[in-house]
């Protein structure tokens, strides 16, 4: 399949794809920071519409849409960042929805929840074989299964929500947990076999 993880630096999606067998691929305006050869360095919108996908999983800026934020979101409305977070988080859902692959958005609880529509489901870690929690959801669209536990395990540390501050918090709470990309790798990879 032709794969494609938008708004991934870190590659950790991308290469649990890529040890399936697949075309995947990454997509950040960064570059990836393994220096990975399956990686666009551009437009993720740009790339999505210029290239025929199987699959498309999105990760698209959270920033000024989690509930984590809430205490900044008047201040975050005032000078437009919400709308444009807002917008920008439309247009992945559009371009996934007209390219006609299946497709996957992910996003931390937030206000995209009410303004655009409940998630398809929300996914923690501990469903996935990582003893923490991070309430992730997940919009799937163009008939994409849902993610089913894979490996749950005990456990609820908030590890993500006690992390010292520092100039790459906020890469490091994006990465996504490495059970959680297996996952996706192994049960949408059946999506193969229903061709």
């Amino acid at each position: 399949m032709n794969i494609l993880v938008a708004c991934e630096c870190s590659g950790v999606v991308r290469d649990a794809f890529l040890q399936k067998g697949h075309n995947a691929w990454s997509c950040d305006i960064q570059p990836a920071d393994d220096g990975g050869l399956f990686h666009y360095c551009a437009d993720a919108l740009k790339i999505i519409k210029e290239n025929p996908w199987d699959l498309i999983i999105a990760h698209p800026p959270c920033t000024h849409l989690a509930v984590s934020g809430a205490r900044w979101f008047k201040e975050k409305r005032a000078d437009g960042r919400q709308q444009e977070g807002i917008k920008l988080f439309m247009s992945f859902v559009n371009a996934c929805d007209e390219s006609g692959a299946k497709w996957a958005i992910e996003n931390p609880i937030g206000i995209m929840s009410s303004l655009y529509r409940k998630p398809s489901q929300i996914i923690q870690p501990w469903q996935h074989g990582h003893g923490e929690t991070k309430a992730t959801c997940l919009w799937l669209g163009n008939g994409l299964d849902k993610l089913q536990p894979s490996n749950v395990v005990s456990g609820r540390e908030s590890r993500i929500h006690k992390m010292a501050p520092s100039p790459d918090r906020g890469k490091l709470r994006s990465v996504t947990y490495v059970g959680i990309a297996k996952a996706m790798s192994e049960q949408w990879d059946k999506m193969e076999n229903e061709k």
